[in-house]
């Protein structure tokens, strides 16, 4: 319990009408020097030396020119609002408990001590007046919007009794549902434990094209580029200001660009990156691999690609081997023919006939088609190809949405663009792209539950047997085919009706209580799919909860520690903090402590082989505290840290709770060569790789040597995929890097009949998707979404900017302002899909200021309507800022009208739409209108379905997918067997 705490018990979690504005102690003031940092940019920032964090004064600004002191304690934490885990410094203040702001954490390895402004912002969620602070229960019908305040004990007990049950009847009925982790590995641990495939993400409308692109070449599925000291940087899209990884990866950009590197940049919209870039190209949606091949086609042309690196890393005698099957140059295939002829004769097979293969495959690749398909001058594309050219291994290489996920094969974007490092050596190397396996740092826990013996179909269903990862967009359309049904589903940082595509499928599953039988939403604010939950359980912001993070940001690796900083404050005050509620506002529990109780419920004697897993590895019988988990874990897992700790007198938790972040190394380049040992037993294949006498894979023999290599079935990095061709997908457009016609290729849209492209891919910098609305410092900087349009089409359908325009797709309409701007490319229009929040009732859901009070009008048989009543407006709250909400338009959730688009190969959904029409909007179409057929939604959905290849027709193994593809929580081996009656196959 919270020993000797009334009296230092911060306002905001004493107050029952909602979280109050924070106070401050006044303190003696003296003069400190502060820590100067110079950055690499040549940048100075200033910080509170770390010496001093735990006691901290400085003057109030808001007294000014009275010098009135504040004296805090500085905790650090991790910001969550994006994935970048940035380091943050919580100035706490010693008394009253209250933050008084965020700054950012010198130590912090990646973000350096600098942030953008979402993380600031972590102050306004932590004080946001409109915060669940309680456990609630639904009493009426689904989404009527009426609710009860329940006791965590009873909502624990409720939910792990139905998860006890399902987990008694099957392994497949509970689901957990997250779009935004946050962490590395506690949840996945947790969902292990309780024996299920229950894990399902957003990552199938994030960054599934990506990672295929890369999984199929490497094995590893994200990039992670030394832009800092690249000689040419090469984004899809707008990464500099909005990317994956956008602090970390903007200050070293930045810093790469000011030491002479080039800046290409592929985009059709004219971003903030594009502006800074030396070469920006303009590119129309679904032409970037064409350009990324002309770029290759001239280095093999030229000569100018590193010979050594394609013949020792290359599996070029595999694609040599197999290539008369798959080409179909002639020139290709006959020069492919001559050299397995030689080989038949006796000769092995030689580089030299590869390069010539391969010289005569890409040709057709030519700056000219490159500038005709992507509608770009060819004085660009020749003149970036010079720049990849001059750059040799120092080519820093990035791509993660943007048109990956935007296209139909978006998937062979990363692939063409990983080609480009690959010709010119420049994987792992200073300035070059290296992998997030070998830059990301995740450690190993005190136990680890055994692989999974279940496999959820609603997950990964056998026509997507090479997804990456889940397929978790189609679940209401899964449902609605009569797939299965979910005994308990937890969405957790994840609103799926709002920011999935097709929202109004969803909007029909979470009202179905035969569908998804327990709905329980892990949220500290409200959102549009939290309505329809039948428990809302107040989860605590970054700020409020224990989590370990590392993201590949540069050429090192780190770990980061996410920290309850009020709870730390009142520790360093020598008061007893049990659970963390207890110094969060309201009741907020942190998740940790959440499954952690959830869990022990659920196995209340640990019959069911749960609860062993949440023991104290100290206290036998007795639940693990966050201490004894995250101490254990920084003891024996993080090498260096015990070291470092102990140079310190200190503890590795308590240099954790210090510092709040830990590199553990930096700049280990090219680790795939690293010489393997042959162990007894060991034998070394016909294809070279290493293999242990149990036959698994521990290298691959480069020169007469045995190295690492990478995680492929050949161990080299595979321009020829055999997995592809092996699983149904043969043809050369699909088993090397090649440009596949998007779903949106020019030819598909018909701009003489008013046809246009929708690209509703990019962000804003400022907003943090579904978890900005109660952010009110982002908001009042970001708070509409506009359509963009170029004037040649706004001439033609007479609309300036302003107007209203109402915009048609495949399964409906919506209508918003339109943008006129020069930066878009005729024939597209562009909208940011932050923005649109919406609330069925006046003073509750998201807040007023942030969001559109809506009707919604549905059918059973299909048409759904929603309709503005109001856009954001003021209103009274405990903080006064609420009362100055000058702006009223907050966006169009443009979303509820896009149809799904599965790619047949990674699963991705194709982001980008064709607008059937766009138009100026007729008298009475309104802002904010938005209609939608559903029946045309599961019409769209069957037509994208058609073009899969199931693995029960192609499965070489009579496997579901291959085995050496990743997946989050992979199961044994076994359970990897296609079932004997697989869905919707006749028996």
């Amino acid at each position: 319990m919270l020993a000797a705490a009334s009296a230092a018990t911060p306002p905001a979690r004493r107050a029952e009408g909602g979280v109050q504005p924070p106070t401050f102690a006044e303190a003696e003031g003296e003069e400190v020097a502060l820590l100067e940092v110079r950055h690499p940019d040549g940048r100075m920032s200033q910080y509170p030396p770390p010496d001093r964090w735990r006691d901290w004064t400085e003057w109030d600004g808001k007294h000014w020119p009275r010098k009135v002191a504040r004296r805090y304690t500085l905790v650090p934490t991790i910001c969550f609002n994006c994935e970048s885990a940035c380091g943050l410094l919580a100035y706490v203040d010693r008394e009253t408990f209250e933050i008084k702001r965020f700054e950012g954490n010198p130590a912090h390895p990646g973000s350096r001590g600098r942030n953008c402004a979402k993380g600031p912002a972590t102050h306004n969620q932590i004080y946001d007046p409109e915060r669940i602070l309680y456990p609630l229960k639904r009493v009426g019908a689904r989404g009527e919007g009426r609710w009860k305040r329940v006791s965590w004990e009873e909502a624990l007990d409720d939910i792990a009794e139905k998860m006890r049950a399902s987990r008694a009847r099957r392994r497949d009925g509970i689901m957990y549902h997250v779009g935004r982790p946050g962490e590395d590995h506690f949840v996945n641990r947790t969902i292990q434990a309780w024996g299920v495939d229950g894990h399902n993400s957003h990552t199938n409308i994030c960054s599934a094209g990506a990672r295929a692109g890369y999984a199929f070449w490497s094995g590893i599925d994200r990039p992670s580029p030394d832009h800092s000291r690249a000689r040419a940087i090469l984004l899809i899209s707008a990464h500099l200001e909005s990317g994956h990884y956008f602090n970390p990866h903007a200050q070293r950009i930045i810093e790469g660009k000011h030491r002479g590197a080039k800046i290409i940049t592929l985009d059709p919209r004219l971003s903030n990156t594009a502006a800074r870039s030396d070469v920006w190209l303009p590119t129309w949606p679904g032409s970037e691999a064409v350009v990324l091949l002309a770029f290759a086609n001239h280095l093999l042309q030229s000569g100018r690609y590193d010979r050594d690196f394609v013949r020792r890393w290359v599996n070029w005698e595999a694609f040599l081997e197999h290539a008369p099957e798959f080409l179909e140059s002639p020139e290709a295939r006959g020069l492919a023919e001559e050299a397995n002829a030689r080989r038949s004769a006796g000769t092995a097979l030689r580089f030299e006939d590869f390069e010539a293969v391969l010289r005569a495959l890409y040709a057709e690749f030519t700056f000219e088609r490159a500038a005709d398909e992507a509608e770009v001058p060819i004085e660009r594309i020749r003149e970036a190809a010079q720049i990849v050219a001059d750059a040799g291994d120092r080519l820093a290489a990035h791509a993660w949405r943007a048109a990956t996920m935007g296209n139909r094969g978006g998937w062979q974007v990363a692939r063409c663009l990983f080609f480009l490092n690959v010709l010119t050596g420049s994987v792992g190397t200073e300035g070059g792209t290296s992998l997030n396996a070998w830059n990301k740092f995740v450690p190993k826990p005190f136990s680890q539950p055994p692989a999974l013996t279940a496999w959820n179909e609603l997950h990964l269903p056998h026509e997507w047997p090479l997804a990456m990862y889940e397929m978790s967009f189609l679940l209401p359309h899964f449902l609605a085919e009569g797939r299965g049904e979910i005994d308990v589903y937890f969405t957790r940082v994840y609103n799926p009706m709002w920011i999935n595509p097709d929202g109004f499928m969803w909007l029909e599953a979470l009202r179905d209580e035969e569908k998804i039988k327990l709905h329980v939403a892990l949220t500290p604010t409200w959102n549009e799919s939290a309505w329809f939950a039948d428990y809302v359980l107040p989860m605590g912001h970054g700020a409020e909860r224990h989590d370990l993070m590392s993201q590949e940001t540069h050429h090192a690796s780190w770990i980061g520690f996410r920290q309850p900083v009020r709870r730390v404050a009142m520790e360093r005050m020598g008061l007893s903090v049990e659970r963390t509620w207890q110094a969060n506002p309201g009741e907020v529990w942190e998740e940790a402590e959440f499954w952690i109780d959830l869990s022990w419920k659920m196995d209340p004697d640990g019959s069911l082989g749960v609860r062993q897993y949440f023991e104290s590895p100290k206290r036998s019988g007795e639940p693990m505290s966050l201490d004894e988990y995250f101490g254990w874990i920084f003891e024996h897992s993080v090498p260096g840290l015990p070291e470092a700790a102990a140079a310190e007198g200190a503890t590795p938790l308590e240099y954790m709770r210090k510092y709040g972040a830990f590199e553990v190394s930096r700049d280990q380049f090219a680790p795939y060569e690293s010489e393997v040992a042959m162990p007894e037993g060991a034998r070394i294949a016909e294809d070279g790789r290493v293999l242990a006498s149990d036959g698994a894979a521990l290298g691959v023999q480069v020169d007469g040597v045995c190295r690492k290599g990478f995680p492929t079935p050949s161990g080299r990095l595979e321009l020829y995929s055999s997995t592809l061709s092996g699983w149904g997908w043969p043809e050369q457009r699909h088993v090397v890097p090649w440009a596949l016609r998007s779903h949106v290729h020019p030819d598909e849209v018909d701009r003489s009949r008013g046809e246009m492209l929708l690209l509703p891919t990019f962000r804003l910098p400022t907003l943090i998707h579904t978890r900005s609305a109660n952010a009110k410092w982002l908001y009042e900087i970001s708070h509409k979404n506009p359509i963009w349009m170029h004037p040649e089409d706004a001439e033609r359908i007479a609309v300036e900017t302003g107007d209203l325009v109402r915009v048609e797709t495949e399964i409906g309409w919506f209508v918003d302002k339109v943008w006129v701007t020069q930066g878009i490319k005729p024939g597209i229009v562009a909208m940011s899909h932050h923005l649109g929040r919406w609330r069925l009732t006046e003073g509750d859901g998201i807040g007023a200021g942030m969001s559109n009070l809506v009707t919604l009008e549905s059918s059973r048989e299909g048409p759904h309507e929603l309709h503005i009543v109001h856009g954001a407006r003021a209103w009274s709250s405990s903080d006064p800022d609420t009362s100055r909400i000058w702006w009223e338009d907050v966006g169009v959730h443009q979303n509820l009208t896009h149809a799904v688009h599965p790619d047949p190969i990674s699963g991705a959904h194709c982001w980008h739409q064709k607008a059937l029409s766009v138009r100026k909007a007729a008298p009475g179409e309104r802002h904010g209108d938005v209609f939608v057929d559903t029946r045309k939604s599961m019409q769209i959905y069957r037509e994208w379905l058609a073009l899969t290849r199931s693995a029960v027709d192609h499965s070489p193994d009579g496997m579901r997918r291959p085995y050496w593809l990743g997946r989050p929580l992979k199961p044994t081996r076994e359970t990897y067997r296609l079932p004997e009656h697989p869905w919707g196959r006749t028996p």
